[in-house]
């Protein structure tokens, strides 16, 4: 019984249909019409496999690609040909395609004619490109057939990862005409990797991002994975190498994956917004390293299972980086979301069919392929869009700068304003207790004092005038910074103001030793108009810098000049000295506000470094220019050039003292002092009691007028700034007064800004003195204000 139903099956077997087709069929899917059997332990020889008690394992196929995804299993192939000619011809070459280029082991066996089967070719990637029939990316066989005869083929199919049996069988002028078709495919999904490459290696070449160059490792490490799965790799990269062949596959898998990671977490900013994530791709790139390790040190499935696992969660993870980094108001993020969905896509149906849950077809085969070309050009719009939005961020980071240097401006601006209020109230603020000292030491030269007192009295006179010139100089530097200087057209005498320079530094220069010499073209012209006052301190600051810094020799005063075509006169006015003379700095430091060529500690001269640059600025206001030669050892000479008028004629001075014969007598006059400060109102009652002047006080502006309503007196001496009523609203109520239209009222005050003299004039007062006041100063002052004054008539406010 046993017997006759073996006879029974292998009659079946031997009677199963054979595909048929005609010399017309171009390409023939032979899925559907192919016999499986599983040889799980693997061992089985084509002796087994053809013997009648293995012939009914074979199952027909009930899908037209086999997919048996990773399996440890031989899986052989069974496949009936009849070749039925509609025209009568004879042997016809047919080829048999079987177009999965990752199998590691393919043998085809074929009939010998003798009723046995021998082996046809033996092939796969585990073995050199050479070996191979055909050589073709895919595996492809020549099968012989005659017209109206069967022939039945076995394919024996083994490897270490996933197997897959797209089989067809093409007439060789088919195939030859649909390999176009293959080749523009890939070539466009390779060229546009490859121009991607590049287009994004000259950006990262041009704006050094990491991110472009995270990128550019990334499409490398995808764009060879893609050759190595479609048998290009083996084909003409590494034709020689099968290890590498299998190897390279789970290996660059691994490499897009740390590259990717690491490309989604410097493009996205994750660690800034989604630090989870951020681990979270950490691990996969820790992962993505492992694959590539094992990829070369273990074996080639645990690898390429690992890999594949790898690359689906790879896949999941970064597209959801990408949704995260939308979520949280990134716009490049849109851009890298297409992209990615575009991948993933791709990857995972090319992974679900190499799984086995999806058939080998066209589309599956190259899915990932072409969602990769896809999502490197999204990519690479992503990058395109992040510049853009680089260069808005930018623009908007220059004008958020803008605008704080705008307002950091308006600050400075505020800033100096209150500095030039606050060196204003300091100014007052020195000059009214250095007026109550220096007019204290004027009062003691009027007394009777011996020897030790009297040097005692001139040491500190100098020591108080020096740190008044002190306070004057800081005092014209801000008034320069600040532009609140403006040089005056006003007639002078030329020798007048050398003669003043003269009679202030001889006695400076005489008293360490030195000579001062003064050369003067007397063709000159001796009045001219301009700005002496400014001039004169101009050269006041060269000439103390020139006494200061020559230990013998001489200081020289040359002055000289020539009438211009338009009128006026070019004058050229020389400081020169015998001194230490000096190395010019570069770039201009030599007249650097607070420069010293020997700023240390240690050095011999002291001083603010301020008066070279004070002079070449006041020089710069009245049009002129500043010049200078010096060699060290060998003194310094520097040379002012400065353009004045010729006054057509002499012009009156606004306000000018009477002066004259004096008509009455010190005693017959009374004095008001107008002084907030008790010590300057004493210093002041002091100086005019010594010079026999009869002195009332008032503290502010308010009992000054209350003072003159219930006395009259014959001048006024006014400080300019005091509480209640300061003294320019007090002249201006004064004048306002009956009787009072011609009283000398004579301003004494800490102020000695540019224009506070044209302020004081303006206001009403008659003359203008600065604090500290001098002892010879105001007696000259009083003098011809008030003794060469007749005796006004006696006046009733009441």
């Amino acid at each position: 019984m046993r017997i006759l139903l073996l006879l029974f099956l292998c009659l079946v077997a031997t009677l199963s249909r054979a595909v048929t087709f005609d010399e017309q069929t171009r390409s023939l899917p032979l899925g559907l019409h192919m016999d499986v059997f599983e040889d799980v332990r693997g061992d089985a020889r084509i002796d087994d496999i053809i013997s009648p008690a293995l012939q009914t394992s074979f199952r027909r196929s009930d899908k037209p690609v086999l997919n048996a995804g990773y399996s440890r299993s031989v899986f052989w192939l069974r496949v009936d040909l009849e070749y039925r000619p509609l025209e009568r011809g004879g042997l016809q070459n047919w080829l048999l395609e079987l177009a999965y280029p990752p199998l590691d082991h393919l043998d085809l066996y074929l009939p010998d004619g003798q009723g046995d089967y021998r082996l046809a070719q033996r092939t796969g990637d585990a073995l050199p490109f050479s070996s191979r029939q055909i050589k073709q990316n895919s595996y492809l066989f020549n099968v012989d057939l005659q017209p109206n005869q069967k022939k039945r083929l076995y394919l024996r199919l083994q490897s270490e990862g996933s197997i897959q049996a797209p089989l067809t069988l093409w007439s060789p002028q088919a195939y030859l005409e649909e390999q176009p078709e293959r080749i523009y495919v890939l070539g466009i999904i390779y060229g546009v990797l490859l121009v991607m490459l590049v287009y994004n290696l000259f950006i990262y070449l041009s704006v050094r991002d990491t991110s472009y160059l995270y990128y550019i490792l990334y499409i490398g490490s995808f764009g060879l994975y893609q050759i190595s799965v479609n048998g290009a790799g083996i084909q003409y990269f590494w034709p020689d190498h099968p290890w590498w062949a299998n190897a390279a596959t789970p290996f660059l898998i691994g490499s897009a994956a740390l590259f990717g990671c690491q490309f989604a977490r410097s493009f996205l900013h994750t660690a800034d917004h989604s630090p989870w994530m951020d681990r979270t791709l950490l691990v996969l790139m820790a992962v993505g390293a492992l694959t590539m390790v094992l990829a070369l040190t273990a074996s080639y499935g645990v690898a390429l299972r690992l890999a594949t696992s790898l690359a689906l969660i790879f896949t999941v993870a970064i597209f959801s980086a990408g949704v995260l980094a939308w979520l949280r108001g990134m716009r490049v993020a849109r851009y890298f979301i297409i992209a990615w969905t575009a991948f993933l896509l791709g990857g995972a149906v090319n992974t679900l069919m190499v799984l086995g849950y999806l058939p080998n077809i066209f589309l599956t085969m190259y899915a990932s392929q072409i969602g990769s070309a896809l999502e490197v050009g999204l990519l690479s719009l992503a990058l395109a869009d992040r510049i853009n939005a680089m260069k808005e961020e930018r623009a908007r980071i220059l004008q958020d700068a803008s605008r704080k240097l705008e307002a950091l401006n308006q600050e400075l601006a505020n800033s100096n304003r209150l500095k030039d209020e606050f060196l204003a109230t300091v100014t007052h603020e020195l000059r009214t207790p250095m007026n109550g000292v220096i007019g204290s030491l004027e009062l003691m030269q009027t007394l009777s004092l011996d020897d030790e007192l009297e040097q005692y009295q001139r040491t500190a006179s100098g020591s108080a005038r020096d740190m008044m010139r002190l306070v004057n100089d800081i005092l014209a530097m801000t008034e320069l910074q600040a532009g609140k200087l403006y040089p005056r057209r006003e007639p002078f005498s030329l020798r007048g103001m050398l003669d003043s320079l003269c009679a202030q530094f001889e006695p400076r220069a005489t008293e360490k030793g030195l000579a001062f010499e003064l050369s003067f073209d007397h063709k000159l012209p001796d009045t001219l108009e301009g700005d002496s006052g400014k001039l004169a301190q101009a050269l006041g600051y060269l000439l103390d810098n020139a006494i200061k810094f020559t230990p013998r020799g001489r200081v020289g005063l040359s002055v000289s000049g020539q009438e211009t075509e338009a009128g006026g006169l070019a004058l050229s006015i020389q400081v020169s000295d015998t001194g230490i003379g000096f190395v010019t700095p570069p770039d201009g430091l030599l007249y650097r506000r607070f420069y010293q060529l020997d700023g240390s500690m240690t050095r011999e001269y002291g001083g603010l470094g301020i008066g070279l640059a004070l002079s070449q600025q006041l020089v710069a206001l009245l049009g002129g220019t500043l010049s200078h030669q010096s060699r060290p050892g060998h003194g310094s000479t520097f040379t002012l050039d400065l353009a004045f008028s010729l006054p057509v004629q002499a012009r009156a001075v606004p306000m000018r003292r009477p002066g004259g014969q004096p008509v009455r007598r010190p005693d017959q006059c009374t004095v008001l002092v107008v002084e907030d400060n008790a010590i300057n109102q004493l210093v002041t009652r002091g100086m005019l009691l010594k010079l026999g002047y009869r002195v009332v006080t008032a503290d502010n502006g308010a009992e000054a007028l209350e003072q003159i309503r219930r006395e009259p007196v014959d001048a006024v001496l006014l400080d300019c700034q005091m509480p209640v009523m300061d003294g320019f609203a007090t002249c201006r109520a004064l004048r306002a007064m009956p009787g009072c239209a011609e009283l000398p009222v004579l301003a004494i005050t800490a102020h000695s800004h540019s224009g506070d003299r044209e302020r004081c004039l303006a206001a009403g007062m008659s003359d203008y003195l600065a604090k500290p006041v001098k002892f010879e100063e105001l007696r000259s002052l009083l003098h011809d204000w008030l003794l060469c004054r007749p005796v006004a008539a006696v006046r009733s406010l009441s």
